[in-house]
């Protein structure tokens, strides 16, 4: 988890023309290794259908990485609860660009949502991040005793924060970076965050100006739309 949330938060925006054109590369490779990957799902479906049913989903986990591994092994997965249907399969490129081009054509190539599956290419946003308590050595840290102060830099249009949780004078280094990354990525989603969190600052005490994590989220949308980012309210 604390990989994945160092690169979704630590890594520095590129750009530039060879970029570009290694994108273009891809983009061409990606549709083929998109089709190639729903063909599988659709041959493992039925067992994942099984696995979920018996309350076991780790038995598909090691063919689902073979399959995500046809569109690029640097991908990740996970099946999480849906929003609108009941399951929701997620591959995401954790906000690598370079890997974007492949959950582009993965998303592009999916299957129209359903009653029981719909698909996202990032992680979204828990629906109430208040309502999260997370567990680090059997103790409970609610995530609504969060507090967020955050200033918008206007040169970079990103936001830099610093997160203050009670919890964290107990807490080791490595605890207290999971307790200060997991309410912003919990409460953004990963393309929001990705796109709009700037420098990342646990605070000891109490900010000044600090909220919580639904009116922080608001506070992000709201900039994300005046700028007019599609992230603002499509992971809602």
């Amino acid at each position: 988890m604390m990989r994945f949330l160092r690169r979704l938060f630590g890594r520095k925006r590129a750009s530039g023309g060879k970029r570009e054109q290694q994108g273009e590369v891809s983009s061409a490779e990606a549709a083929r290794r998109a089709e190639a990957f729903w063909r599988r799902w659709e041959e493992l479906l039925p067992e994942v259908g099984s696995a979920l049913g018996d309350g076991e989903p780790q038995r598909m986990d090691h063919r689902l990485a073979e399959a995500v591994a046809l569109l690029h092994p640097s991908l990740n997965f996970s099946i999480e609860r849906g929003r609108d249907a009941v399951y929701a399969l997620v591959v995401t490129s954790q906000a690598d660009p370079e890997l974007r081009p492949y959950t582009d054509a993965w998303k592009a190539a999916a299957p129209e949502p359903d009653s029981l599956w719909e698909y996202h290419d990032a992680v979204p946003p828990v629906p109430d991040p208040t309502e999260v308590t997370v567990n680090l050595h059997g103790k409970r840290y609610p995530l609504d005793e969060v507090r967020v102060a955050a200033q918008f830099d206007e040169n970079r249009s990103l936001v830099d924060v610093a997160v203050y949780h009670p919890g964290f004078a107990e807490l080791d280094h490595a605890e207290r970076e999971a307790l200060t990354f997991l309410p912003l990525h919990a409460t953004l989603g990963e393309k929001l965050a990705a796109d709009r969190i700037g420098r990342v600052e646990t605070a000891e005490s109490l900010p000044e100006n600090a909220v919580d994590l639904l009116s922080f989220r608001e506070h992000v949308r709201a900039i994300a739309e005046q700028d007019g980012s599609p992230g603002g309210a499509a992971e809602s």
